[in-house]
């Protein structure tokens, strides 16, 4: 099974951009730990960063063509803004998982409100780097559910055909 991480504007500047508020780690890490539980775990992942809205909508669309069993992400700044990755997560219809690093719901009153929160399968926030590693256990139970209970499901329409 396969997931699909999106980071989204200025994620590419952890490590160097309000340490204070995000850490001191780079989004490489993030990523490369991300990677390794995944792959311990039997899932491929993949990883997309873009500072540009429509290329983040893309890269949802693009996830029913490539395979990709559900979505972890971070629309960053886009979290407060954007209809446009709202109504792409609502189209793809794949489990989707909300991450941020800082509390949103302790920061300026713009930052808390989301406008993905209500079409995703799950928020998490706050965490720092840690929003992400949960994030993936999350998706792996998410997934893990849907496929067993396909294969219940396979396993009772066989039975019903003999």
């Amino acid at each position: 099974m396969k997931i699909k991480v999106i980071h989204g504007p200025n994620l590419n500047m952890l490590g160097i951009r309000e340490v204070n508020i995000y850490g001191p780690m780079k989004l490489e890490d993030i990523n490369k730990n991300m990677e390794a539980f995944a792959k311990q775990n039997g899932f491929d992942i993949e990883f997309y960063q873009s500072n540009h809205e429509g290329d983040i909508v893309d890269a949802i669309q693009e996830s029913l063509n490539e395979g990709v069993d559900g979505i972890i992400i971070n629309p960053a700044a886009l979290t407060h803004t954007s209809i446009s990755i709202r109504d792409a997560i609502k189209a793809v219809s794949l489990p989707t998982i909300e991450i941020h690093l800082s509390n949103i719901a302790a920061r300026e009153d713009f930052r808390k409100t989301s406008m993905i929160s209500d079409v995703v399968a799950g928020t998490i926030t706050g965490f720092g780097p840690f929003s992400y590693h949960l994030g993936l256990i999350a998706m792996i139970q998410i997934l893990n559910e849907i496929k067993m209970a396909k294969e219940a499901q396979a396993k009772a329409a066989a039975q019903q055909g003999n």
